[in-house]
């Protein structure tokens, strides 16, 4: 065997371990975050609680929300399909609402790559899915905080070669009532009318 065919084989052997790790992860995650038949039980939950994390217009702070329903989203920009697919359902759920209904609804997602993902960035990419979608950032620790008082998973993969890199992560849509407490999860592929239906009851 010469020197460049081992190496070439060894590259692909360490790729297909890196799949393997990345797979096993991302299961792991959607086994954590499918605990219930339903998928929108709390009995045994994380309840979730308030936070501060930076947009582009400034601090959001969910205490300063208190009378609206929140849509609370974990992702990131450079998410290559959950996001995009939730995103899009988030934005076909508050077209479903009534202009009124809006003002009193809010659809937040939350970056699990802050690394990467800044304010500025956040307000584009939720712009391009809905003009009333906010996107938050905050830092490694607050993230990592707010992510577990509403028991969200993410895992961070390691780098590419190009330096990119994946982040798996849960994909419920964590709704909050204007209390302040968090009302039900909704699973990836909930219909519009099931969200704003889910809105509605709450307003």
């Amino acid at each position: 065997m010469t020197f460049f065919g081992g190496c070439a084989k060894l590259i692909h052997a360490l790729s297909v371990s890196l799949n393997r790790l990345r797979f096993w992860s991302l299961l792991l995650l959607v086994l954590l975050s499918a605990c219930s038949d339903s998928g929108s039980s709390l009995s045994g939950r994380p309840q979730g609680g308030d936070f501060v994390l930076q947009s582009a217009a400034g601090p959001i702070d969910t205490r300063a929300l208190r009378g609206n329903v929140l849509l609370l989203y974990f992702g990131y920009v450079s998410c290559p399909d959950i996001c995009p697919a939730s995103m899009a359902a988030g934005a076909a759920a508050l077209n479903a609402l009534t202009a009124d209904e809006r003002k009193w609804t809010r659809m937040i997602m939350v970056s699990v790559d802050p690394e990467r993902d800044t304010p500025a960035l956040l307000k584009e990419y939720a712009a391009f899915f809905h003009p009333e979608m906010i996107g938050a950032v905050g830092t490694l620790a607050e993230t990592a905080a707010v992510a577990k008082s509403f028991g969200a998973g993410y895992v961070r993969q390691p780098n590419r070669p190009d330096g990119s890199y994946a982040v798996d992560h849960t994909s419920h849509t964590y709704v909050i009532g204007p209390d302040g407490k968090l009302a039900e999860l909704l699973l990836l592929g909930t219909p519009a009318d099931k969200v704003a239906a889910t809105v509605r009851k709450l307003l």
